[in-house]
């Protein structure tokens, strides 16, 4: 008598496996992001554009509305929700990778490949960048005991000084707290999105999986990407105009590197 066979359950979630890496990797992300870039220069420098307009107009509007403390914690918690933003250079680094013409549209294309659990990210990524700035005023709040500064002297004043060292503590270690947590959780998530009909919870899981396991070769990269941050905020957002485009081709290659092709049953 021959045994019925058994239907596999579909009702499990499916989690996608991560690989391990090396310390070599990130550079790796990078030069395959330098070259998605110059592949397809008019559309990553388009994006980069935007992202130094934004932050101009952001920044000039905080200051024409008497918000100028908002700046710093603005400026320091932008990639935050850079995993989000880069979501159009996810696209074009898509598209480059399999041959298909690159388009303007790519941001919409990619969106629309998974939108309610990309829109489900973006909340949750808004939500940790509100946090973000919370945290950072409460810590102004709390530890700066001197008079509030003006603009023209707020950052040498709080930041430079050293007048203030246990402000600056508490502001670095509740700021890193907030900023690992936020990249293990959001590191891949997108572009994991974007290619994959997975939820969000997934996903999240996923990309701190890998931040976990490879959390050397993760921190390295989250540093790299806290620097070209930093040079596009230094040089006041010109530098955006090159370094998020780099930061947005290599993430998905970062995506391709850490994500195994194969998937598992998740136990519940």
């Amino acid at each position: 008598m021959s045994e019925t066979p058994v239907a596999e359950d579909i009702s499990q979630p499916i989690r996608p496996i991560v690989n391990k890496i090396t310390m070599d990797e990130p550079w790796k992300w990078l030069a395959a992001g330098w070259r998605d870039l110059a592949q397809a220069p008019r559309f990553s420098i388009s994006y980069g554009f935007i992202f130094v307009l934004v932050s101009y107009l952001l920044t000039l509007g905080l200051l024409n509305g008497a918000f100028f403390f908002l700046v710093p914690p603005l400026a320091a918690g932008f990639f935050l929700v850079a995993p989000l933003l880069g979501i159009g250079l996810y696209g074009v680094s898509r598209s480059i990778e399999r041959g298909i013409k690159v388009e303007f549209c790519q941001a919409q294309q990619a969106w629309r490949s998974n939108p309610v659990h990309i829109s489900a990210m973006g909340l949750v990524l808004l939500m940790m960048l509100l946090v973000w700035i919370l945290m950072a005023n409460l810590v102004f709040v709390l530890f700066f005991d001197k008079p509030i500064p003006t603009w023209e002297n707020f950052i040498p004043v709080v930041f430079l000084s050293g007048d203030s060292p246990l402000f600056l503590f508490a502001g670095i270690f509740a700021g890193g707290v907030i900023a690992l947590y936020t990249f293990a959780i959001s590191v891949i998530t997108v572009p994991l999105l974007i290619d994959r009909k997975i939820d969000v919870m997934t996903a999240m899981q996923t990309s701190f999986s890998a931040a976990r396991m490879n959390w050397r070769p993760m921190l390295l990269w989250a540093s790299l990407i806290a620097m070209f941050v930093g040079i596009g905020i230094i040089t006041f957002y010109i530098g955006l105009l090159i370094t998020m485009p780099l930061v947005g081709h290599a993430t998905w290659h970062a995506y391709r590197d850490l994500v195994a092709e194969d998937t598992e049953r998740v136990p519940v």
